[in-house]
């Protein structure tokens, strides 16, 4: 009985502590729900992204270590890319979108689970937390097979508890206003921040990233404006 409260006391103690930061970025991306990108993106993003970083620490409880950690620092450039990504798209007219929305599909459950959506959010949540690797390689290696287990079921429950609470802060008024007014340049911003960070794990450079990206939005976003006379005949 002492075992299984020591597993259970440590699962939680090493997944809040390696995890707490992914509760702004779940936020962040539950913001940005849409038509195209809806909640079981994220949900199951998040699981494959959590479930590959668990697949790359478990070496350590067999006594190695697969993927090395500055191949794993690359990834860093996976947010990078989607941030970019997104502040290049987000003035685009989406009418094209609309059109393709409402066309009939009807995709399998693998295509619904490995969509574009799904994969980016999983890139996302293994990129933020390869510095995890790191902690669990020791964790698993001292721990016995029963314990280990129960550290992963621990792991695993609190990954859906971590993104039903991100969820539920997109609904507190303070931050669903700031979301709503910001969201589509500041979460690019912070992807493109945290993708820096990956890589370089230097502070300075991450709010240099963070600020150069904004303003950078700032800038797309007033050279995109139509003129007087441009708003004068979307308004006929």
């Amino acid at each position: 009985m002492n075992d299984l409260v020591t597993a259970i006391t440590t699962g939680i103690t090493a997944f809040t502590a390696t995890n707490i930061d992914d509760i702004v970025i779940l936020t962040l991306l539950f913001s940005q729900i849409s038509k195209t990108f809806r909640s079981r993106h994220i949900l199951a993003g998040q699981y494959l992204g959590f479930a590959a970083l668990i697949i790359a620490s478990l070496p350590g409880f067999f006594g190695g270590l697969i993927i090395p950690q500055d191949w794993i620092r690359l990834l860093g450039f996976m947010p990078i890319i989607i941030g970019v990504s997104s502040l290049l798209k987000r003035e685009e007219d989406s009418s094209e979108e609309a059109e393709a929305e409402t066309e009939p599909s009807c995709p399998s459950i693998i295509g619904k689970f490995l969509s574009p959506q799904t994969c980016n959010v999983a890139a996302i949540a293994f990129a933020n937390g390869s510095d995890n690797i790191s902690v669990y390689v020791p964790l698993f290696a001292n721990s016995e097979l029963d314990s280990l287990l129960v550290i992963l079921s621990v792991f695993f429950a609190l990954v859906g508890v971590w993104c039903y609470t991100a969820y539920k802060l997109t609904y507190l008024p303070a931050i669903a206003n700031f979301l709503t007014e910001n969201g589509n340049t500041f979460v690019p911003c912070i992807l493109i921040g945290l993708g820096v960070f990956i890589v370089t794990e230097n502070v300075t450079w991450t709010l240099l990233s963070v600020v150069s990206s904004y303003i950078f939005s700032l800038i797309l976003g007033f050279n995109t404006q139509p003129s007087s006379e441009e708003q004068e005949k979307l308004t006929v």
